[in-house]
């Protein structure tokens, strides 16, 4: 029986880009879902700020990334504004299936093109590279609308803080450098459940910030 992963992402992180292109990775058994998540609304839940609004995190945010990405051979482009407004390349994805061959051409259109989804000429370039010319009619369908809403507050049910996640059994694998992780975990389900590994479970705090 496959083993069912779901793949919770935002088109705004570098991070979840960079992930996106080793997805094919995965072993053959995996049932793999791509689900598009708007990061911010985890950031207002959890009471987060996002790397990018801290200036000095942005900073090393996308040194990082581009780091990342030339270490690893990875196309990148850095856009040239950043954040911008995801809304409707995650529409668009769901408009889709969100399959993952779509999710990966929206990022590489995105971070290695430069085609912004809030901007007009990248919006367009992003339809083009998709063979369509109706995104506008699709991402304002009320129920592909819905479906991101519904995305989210699932994410969030879960305990999704963060984009890329992985949740398996439960578990949540965050972040493009958790992927190694994620692949020990599938060969070896038994990695979380040691003693060390169960404690971690139940920290217990010896200070909190006021």
């Amino acid at each position: 029986m496959a083993k069912p992963v779901i793949w919770y992402y935002d088109v705004i992180s570098p991070f979840a880009y960079m992930q996106a292109t080793r997805l094919g990775e995965l072993p053959s058994d995996v049932d793999l879902t791509c689900r598009p998540t708007l990061f911010a609304g985890l950031l207002n839940h959890w009471g987060q700020l996002g790397p990018a609004e801290i200036p000095s995190k942005k900073v090393f945010t996308f040194r990082h990334s581009l780091w990342r990405a030339r270490k690893a051979g990875i196309p990148y482009k850095t856009p040239k504004q950043h954040p911008f407004n995801p809304l409707r390349a995650l529409r668009l994805a769901i408009s889709f299936g969100a399959d993952l061959a779509t999710v990966q051409r929206i990022f590489h259109c995105i971070w290695v093109e430069g085609l912004a989804p809030d901007n007009e000429e990248g919006w367009v370039g992003i339809q083009s590279a998709l063979g369509i010319d109706d995104g506008d009619t699709r991402t304002a369908d009320p129920a592909v609308k819905a479906a991101l809403l519904a995305n989210g507050d699932d994410a969030i049910s879960k305990g999704v803080f963060g984009v890329p996640s992985f949740v398996i059994d439960g578990e949540i694998f965050w972040g493009d450098d958790a992927f190694e992780m994620v692949l020990d975990y599938l060969s070896n389900p038994a990695l979380l459940a040691g003693d060390e590994m169960k404690e971690l479970s139940n920290l217990q705090p010896s200070a909190t910030r006021r």
